[in-house]
């Protein structure tokens, strides 16, 4: 019946209520989208494609959802489905981890269809709650346009808050799968308290109006000189070459040097931490050794050329995650694969999965995402993936970039400490003291190598800098009681301290 003050009676909930349900049912989705990326990554990779995937997923759920919801509150009763809806989402959320990683070990494909399953289906559940909430709310027919847009605001507000509450907080100090469980139970528990109070709500005051600044229109850029010589899926790609050595070429990505390559003399070794790879290698094998290599990461493959210069004869396998950088590696750093470097574009981690067990006699980590080891590649499940291709008298050597407390990379160490016999960190005099940083090279391996003959080895290179070795007791009182990283918990991004730019 309509009431005299041209409202519609029909029994709901209140503004409040409702605008709560909006608000963490859109705060959900985007945590689940989020935390999606981190179940996947270590089976899938961690790529533009797939980031590109699982937000294509994510928004097709939401639009489904919003659809689907609409179409069902017209045909179902909002105050009966409300409930059900959530105590359906809480269950899917709550299994996403054991179900993602169950399947997973039976390689990408199946993974993926599994992950995309469990995200588009608690994500369409969820959106559809706000056109469920929208009906039970649209009492007043002249007030129409108001609860709608309000709503909207809130859900919108919602998703910012489940983003940056997961980026910023919830991945630095939960474990994903307990971040997914712990929301699944919330979203039962509150779909049980729903579908059980409906029935008694009563409208309360009216909330506040939420004002929600949406968007800002689209203003045509200029068109200005982008000073990359490639534009790649990830960065902006220079090649600079050096005003004091005809042949040198420093590998320029976003305004970071990652690589320098001589294009005449492979041997000559520029940046301090490969002149340590470097000397690693030269004391932890024979002399002259043809050595089977596996790469994580590209750059300008100064290690590679390094190698079957010094080492005719050894062969290496590279995975690179941009097929940018491989390009320019072929167009202006002299890089052509043939038998003995085959380079591959595709994540580092599913790549390593691909090396057959015992196959090879090194293994080089020099991947980056900016200044950060992809957190992928630092966990305990990685670093096992990596003891198994090794040869038993194998060895993993990989580059680490931290400044400050050096939180990450004392967490990378002690990562390697759990998985390894032998481990020995090189880096710059005073890098390992209170205030220090810089790059860290530490090595691992299952039998012993001689670390006094690493630092020797370095001194004799010249160059910048003095290095220093550390292994045994010393290493273990400067890791301290750093976290080892996994899988389920490699809050990367939150340990690092950035390089103090000027």
């Amino acid at each position: 019946m309509v009431a005299d003050s041209g409202t519609v009676s029909a029994p709901g909930i209140g503004p409040r209520a409702g605008a709560v349900l909006v608000f963490g049912s859109s705060a959900a989705v985007l945590v689940v989208e989020l935390v999606a990326l981190r179940l996947l990554a270590p089976y899938v990779g961690l790529t533009m494609e797939m980031n590109t995937m699982v937000i294509g997923i994510a928004l097709s759920a939401i639009a489904f959802g919003s659809w689907a919801g609409g179409r069902a509150a017209d045909v179902v009763a909002p105050r009966r489905a409300l409930g059900p809806l959530l105590l359906l989402s809480g269950l899917a959320v709550a299994v996403t981890p054991a179900l993602v990683r169950l399947v997973g070990e039976s390689g990408g494909g199946p993974a993926l269809l599994v992950g995309g399953a469990c995200l588009f289906v608690p994500a369409a559940l969820l959106t559809a709650v706000t056109p469920m909430v929208t009906k039970l709310l649209l009492v007043d027919l002249a007030v129409t346009g108001t609860v709608v847009g309000r709503l909207s605001g809130i859900g919108t507000a919602g998703g910012i808050a489940g983003t940056v509450l997961t980026g910023f907080v919830l991945i630095s100090i939960v474990p994903v799968s307990a971040i997914l469980i712990a929301l699944g139970l919330l979203l039962l528990l509150t779909g049980v308290l729903v579908d059980a109070s409906l029935r008694d709500w009563r409208r309360g005051r009216q909330a506040l109006v939420a004002s929600v600044v949406v968007g800002g229109s689209v203003t045509a850029s200029a068109v200005v000189p982008s000073g990359c010589d490639a534009e790649t899926r990830y960065h902006c790609a220079r090649v600079v070459a050096d005003p004091e050595r005809d042949s040198g070429r420093t590998l320029v990505l976003d305004g970071l040097r990652h690589s320098y390559v001589d294009l005449d003399d492979p041997e000559y070794l520029d940046f301090a931490y490969v002149r340590a790879i470097a000397s690693l290698i030269d004391t932890a094998y024979p002399e002259g050794e043809a050595l089977n290599a596996y790469h994580l990461g590209a750059g300008g493959l100064s290690i590679p050329h390094y190698l079957e210069a010094v080492r005719p004869g050894s062969t290496s396998v590279v995975s690179e995650i941009d097929p940018g950088v491989v390009e320019a590696d072929r167009r202006w750093l002299g890089a052509e694969p043939d038998a003995d470097l085959r380079v591959k574009v595709e994540d580092g981690r599913v790549g390593l999965r691909r090396i057959a067990t015992d196959s090879r006699d090194l293994v080089v980590g020099d991947a980056f995402g900016g200044i950060s080891v992809p957190w992928h590649l630092t966990t305990r499940e990685a670093l096992a993936d990596i003891d198994r291709v090794l040869r038993p008298e194998g060895a993993y050597v990989v580059n680490m970039i931290d400044h400050g407390e050096r939180a990450f990379v004392r967490a990378g160490v002690a990562t390697l400490l759990a998985e390894f016999d032998h481990v020995a960190v090189a880096a710059e005099r005073g890098a390992f003291d209170e205030t220090g940083g810089g790059n860290f090279v530490a090595s691992a391996s299952d039998r012993a190598f001689d670390a006094a003959a690493w630092a020797e080895r370095y001194a004799e290179r010249g160059g910048r800098g003095d290095w220093e070795v550390i292994e045994g007791a010393e290493l273990a009182e400067w890791v301290g009681d750093a976290q080892v990283l996994t899988d389920d918990f490699a809050p990367v991004d939150q340990l690092l301290t950035p390089y103090p730019r000027p």
